[in-house]
């Protein structure tokens, strides 16, 4: 018998859903694991049993991510199933769960693998921290620290020294969270990129920067940039100093995202960002 993961977003109309859901998915001699993954922090994580077929999150972005950091390396395919308010990691809204359910227990979907980073951060030739994101990774100033300087190379080669709030890395999922509050560029997820963009730049020619996603990013602190915070995925954090370096690189494990008929990209990036397809 398949056994179907749920992760579910701690609120009561997610939770009674997913009692719902639960039932369901039982009269159909289909099992059912719920899962509750840490929230926050570098608590220890068990891999995701091999033993589940799939995975439904009943929640927002923050709980998508939450599940896919608990997901690891493991190639599970998982589905967001929207129950927060602004989030563009859910393929579906609650009132077509089971339709999609149907699908999916039918084999009538697809795989999108979607692009995360590896992030190292590496001081005196030991590696102090090693997550692997999908949405981004940001350096940002700690309360009361200084305008950041931030060292790029792109491969090796110096790129430029940002002066500026902070510096966020992102993938293409990413480009839709905090990378465009910031002012950067929406990124189609099966583009192969990497976007870098700075957080109110001093120098207005700090522009964002899309570089390929075969390229490594090296970051560094210079001496009076210190007590900056590096965050993951805005899921878990830790501060950095001077002598720290941040390594970036596309990572050999993507997410790997069940789409359904009928759920669209574009439709969830019109609906998110309200654009009404009129002419002005």
């Amino acid at each position: 018998m398949p056994t179907i993961g749920l992760i579910v977003k701690p609120v009561p109309e997610a939770q009674q859903t997913a009692d719902r859901f639960e039932k369901w998915l039982q009269t159909r001699r289909i099992g059912v694991a719920r899962i509750t993954p840490p929230l926050s922090g570098n608590a220890s994580r068990s891999p995701a049993p091999s033993s589940l077929a799939c995975l439904f999150v009943l929640g927002g972005d923050g709980t998508f991510l939450s599940a896919v950091r608990w997901i690891g390396d493991t190639p599970l395919p998982v589905l967001g199933v929207k129950f927060g308010q602004v989030g563009f990691l859910a393929e579906i809204a609650a009132d077509d769960l089971y339709a999609a359910a149907e699908a999916v227990l039918q084999k009538k979907f697809t795989i999108q693998k979607r692009m995360r980073l590896t992030v190292s951060v590496i001081k005196n030739s030991q590696e102090r921290c090693r997550e692997i994101i999908l949405n981004d990774v940001v350096v940002t100033k700690s309360t009361l620290a200084r305008l950041a300087h931030i060292e790029a190379f792109i491969d090796n080669h110096y790129l430029t020294t940002f002066r500026a709030d902070g510096l966020i890395v992102s993938t293409p999922t990413g480009s839709t969270a905090y990378s465009l509050a910031a002012g950067g560029p929406v990124i189609h997820p099966a583009v192969p990129g990497i976007i870098m963009t700075p957080i109110c730049p001093f120098t207005l020619t700090n522009r964002p920067l899309v570089i390929p996603d075969r390229a490594r990013i090296q970051m560094s602190l210079e001496i009076d940039s210190s007590n900056m915070i590096l965050t993951f995925d805005g899921q878990a954090g830790m501060e950095i100093n001077h002598g720290d370096t941040i390594q970036i690189e596309k990572s050999p494990h993507p997410v790997h995202m069940i789409k359904v008929p009928g759920s669209e990209y574009f439709d969830i990036l019109k609906a998110k960002l309200s654009w009404s397809g009129g002419r002005v």
